[in-house]
């Protein structure tokens, strides 16, 4: 049993008729969090996903990076937005950014700004800004 856990918590996702169009990617990170969760045991690490009740609307890729969170207490990360974790978007591939900001969590807390970080424009779209 791993002795540290990192929570991934879903908002639920609706996504307004009209508005930006994204694939849905729930097969893709369903495959790729069942990898993780194999790959953080080995490390002591227990990945959890919650699914939260809370509706987030999807109009755009930020709303999708902020419709993830990441936690791991053991590194003294709160509660972050994949956004905030990330902070760059290279390629707009949601799948491939929650498992960089899994990974910056689990092995590079140091690297993730915290959120009463001074930053002045950042909205946690994953710009980097």
């Amino acid at each position: 049993m791993a002795d540290k856990i990192l929570d991934v918590v879903f908002f639920q996702r609706i996504w307004p008729a009209g508005e930006w169009q994204y694939a849905d990617p729930t097969t893709g990170l369903t495959k790729m969090l069942t990898e993780m969760k194999e790959e953080l045991c080995r490390f002591g690490i227990q990945l959890r996903c919650i699914e939260e009740e809370f509706v987030s609307e999807i109009r755009g890729y930020q709303d999708l990076l902020n419709s993830m969170r990441v936690a791991y207490p053991a590194a003294r990360i709160g509660s972050l937005p994949l956004g905030r974790v990330i902070g760059v978007s290279k390629s707009l591939d949601i799948v491939e950014d929650l498992r960089r900001g899994i990974n910056r969590v689990a092995f590079a807390p140091e690297t993730v700004e915290p959120s009463e970080g001074d930053k002045i424009a950042c909205h946690d779209c994953g710009c980097g800004c």
